[in-house]
């Protein structure tokens, strides 16, 4: 007996132009592509057995897409929503995963300094949250929220009592500014600091360069050739270096410095001229300034605050010198040291651009009021109530 009738599909313009547009395109996915001509083909008026024959597909499948547009429109072209795999953990239990996850080891008495993926999905099942549950889950739930336990990061609280102003002090120099006065053409400002034990460490065989498929190689064993200081002094808004090595740190070594930038031009002749360093024994303290002053009448000694060497500039200079001439230290005795560091600054000072340094004091109050908060926040929660 024959089946029942086709059901007849007409097409509007604009109807039509979406299906035929979709049937061209090469992005859309073939289940897609293959729905829409079934469609068009069947607004042509041709039979559910035509249509099979003329796309590849099956009779039925042919029947139930023309008769899903025809009930549904466009919307019945589309995938139905699938029951899937039933849910074996709650939202809640999630929730009590990642609480696990945000709390240190030792507040549950667990022998560990942070939590790996296995240890939390351990932790989990032993704390009653599930009754069992894969690593490869634990990684997905916290993927989702970016939480890392097995990751730490040092931080340190401000201890200077005088934090704010002497930090905003070093930032307004940074914009060339100076108790509110714009610093002129002939004002310069100067990130100084050292760089103490620089070892010379002569390998018991020479480093083998890098190849194909094969990494730089550096014996672990190395015969010690002694240390010494490199003291630098950067420009901060010209970006330029002046170093020098000494046998150790200390105040003679630092006058050389300052003296050897200080006599040559354009820095001999400048109005106001601004050292800006950290509190180490070479230059700490109101003696550091006056010595400083008392030398070069024109120079100006600023500290950083007590542990906050992240706001001189010439650290990271100094990162830039451990990572492209002291690591990995191969060197045959200090003069190679010397020599080495020196040629790195006139290869550095030769296309040396200032920092794009972008703290500023907004920066500074933004980060002391989230400090603040955080402390009186601490302290809340450590106030337990009374017992009655």
């Amino acid at each position: 007996m024959p089946g029942p009738p086709a059901c007849p599909i007409v097409l509007s313009a604009s109807a039509r132009h979406r299906l035929e547009h979709l049937a061209r395109t090469a992005t859309a996915q073939h289940r897609q592509v293959l729905r829409a001509t079934i469609v068009l083909l069947a607004a042509q008026g041709m039979s559910n057995s035509g249509i099979a024959e003329r796309v590849g597909v099956c009779v039925d499948t042919a029947r139930t897409w023309r008769n899903r547009y025809a009930a549904h429109g466009a919307d019945g072209l589309r995938d139905r929503a699938r029951p899937g795999r039933p849910r074996r953990f709650t939202d809640v239990q999630q929730a009590q995963v990642k609480a696990l996850a945000c709390a240190l080891p030792a507040e549950r008495g667990i022998p560990l300094s942070r939590f790996s993926h296995a240890d939390l999905a351990a932790e989990a099942v032993d704390a009653g949250v599930v009754e069992d549950i894969s690593t490869s889950t634990v990684r997905r739930w916290l993927h989702r929220d970016a939480i890392r336990p097995w990751r730490h990061q040092s931080w340190i609280f401000p201890r200077d009592p005088d934090f704010a102003v002497k930090a905003g002090r070093v930032l307004d120099l940074y914009a060339r500014t100076w108790h509110g006065e714009a610093l002129g053409g002939d004002d310069y400002v100067i990130s100084a600091d050292e760089k103490t034990s620089v070892q010379a460490r002569c390998r018991c065989h020479p480093s083998l360069p890098p190849g194909l498929a094969r990494i730089m190689r550096v014996n672990h064993e190395y015969d010690r050739g002694g240390a010494l200081a490199y003291l630098a002094a950067y420009d901060v808004h010209r970006a330029r270096v002046f170093g020098r090595t000494e046998p150790t740190t200390g105040i003679t070594p630092f006058a050389n410095l300052v003296a050897q930038v200080m006599t040559r031009e354009p820095y001999a002749s400048a109005r106001w001229f601004f050292w800006i360093t950290d509190n180490g024994s070479s230059h700490r303290g109101q003696k550091a300034i006056d010595r400083l002053s008392k030398a070069w009448p024109n120079a100006t000694l600023v500290h950083t605050p007590v542990l906050a060497s992240w706001v001189n500039q010439v650290e990271i200079y100094f990162s830039i010198v451990q990572r492209k001439v002291v690591t990995p230290n191969d060197f045959y005795d200090l003069n190679d040291v010397a020599d080495r560091l020196a040629a790195f600054e006139d290869r550095y000072n030769f296309a040396a651009r200032p920092f794009n340094w972008r703290y500023t004091r907004i920066d500074l109050d933004t980060t002391l009021k989230r400090i603040a908060a955080h402390e009186t926040a601490t302290e809340t929660a450590t106030v337990r109530p009374p017992k009655d």
